[in-house]
């Protein structure tokens, strides 16, 4: 059935009985064959969305009884299943699909029920939208899919799901950032280890940088380790920076320990000619200073 805009002074009213939590009015308005059971207000909310959004399982239920249109979607693009699962309504999600829900209607940017589940961290709602259909390679329009999003906020259970349903490992977005990547800069080193535990590549961004960089940059330690399991590049990188200059210039001693024992050069030279020791005597990080030298002496 397709959606109407208000028309009537009964689709105004069944507007504010569903904000009031009115159900019997609700169910007296929609008998009276008067009102549009997916009348929208000016933003294109329809009831059946309003009833979700203020988690009413009655309401929810007699809208779907009078035959609701669960696809009907807002001027900002949602629908009602992506209201359920922002929600983190299970009984909702289960109860649209039933009705028919289309799990892989995309939103302007790209956006999907198996993204925005990803994002949040719903690993019911994974199992869920996969089993009914969902594809499983929907991406936002900058190409971040389900496995950089749940990776970049640290859903590792909702990572290692997505890899055991076949999604890709190293899947690049627009700008060249894979899922490992992104977990390395947001911190989340179980993320990391589970990633390149399956063989994931610490493969650079457009501009040159690896997640060992950005680890170094930022001083995780914990993360510089997992990623140094997994072979990743010591040398001078496409932004003619390394890892080494990288923890150098920032003061991370543990890192810069790290690195030279798996042997980061020392006497590398950055893109302005700069050696780590240099950028280390810059900033008057002294004991750095005194680990390069050493490095140097010996090597």
């Amino acid at each position: 059935m397709p959606t109407h805009r208000m028309v009537s002074s009964s689709d105004a009213l069944l507007h504010r009985s569903l904000r009031s939590g009115d159900v019997t009015a609700v169910k007296e308005l929609l008998d009276t064959g008067r009102t549009h059971v997916d009348c929208t207000d000016q933003d294109g909310v329809t009831p059946l969305m309003l009833a979700l959004s203020r988690k009413d399982r009655p309401m929810v239920e007699a809208l779907l009884q009078e035959g609701a249109d669960v696809n009907a979607n807002t001027e900002a693009n949602e629908t009602a299943l992506l209201i359920s699962i922002e929600n983190e309504s299970r009984a909702d999600v289960e109860m649209l699909i039933k009705h028919g829900a289309d799990v892989n209607y995309r939103t302007r940017d790209g956006g999907s029920a198996l993204l925005c589940a990803s994002e949040r961290g719903l690993l019911w709602a994974i199992k869920l939208l996969i089993r009914s259909g969902a594809d499983k390679d929907a991406r936002l329009c900058d190409g971040s899919d389900s496995v950089f999003l749940a990776a970049q906020n640290g859903h590792v259970e909702c990572v290692r799901e997505l890899m055991e349903e076949g999604c890709r490992l190293d899947w690049r977005r627009e700008d060249g950032t894979t899922a490992l990547w992104i977990a390395a800069q947001c911190g989340e080193v179980e993320t990391v280890e589970e990633l390149g535990m399956r063989g994931a590549k610490d493969l650079p961004r457009n501009d040159g940088a690896t997640a060992l960089f950005k680890a170094a940059h930022k001083g995780h330690e914990d993360i510089v380790q997992a990623l140094l399991a997994i072979d990743s590049d010591l040398g001078l990188l496409e932004n003619g920076e390394s890892a080494l200059h990288a923890a150098a210039l920032f003061g991370h001693e543990r890192i810069v320990e790290m690195l030279l024992g798996e042997g980061a050069e020392a006497r590398l030279k950055n893109r302005n000619g700069e050696t780590p020791v240099d950028l280390a005597q810059q900033m008057r990080y002294d004991r750095i200073v005194d680990l390069l030298k050493k490095r140097r002496r010996f090597f």
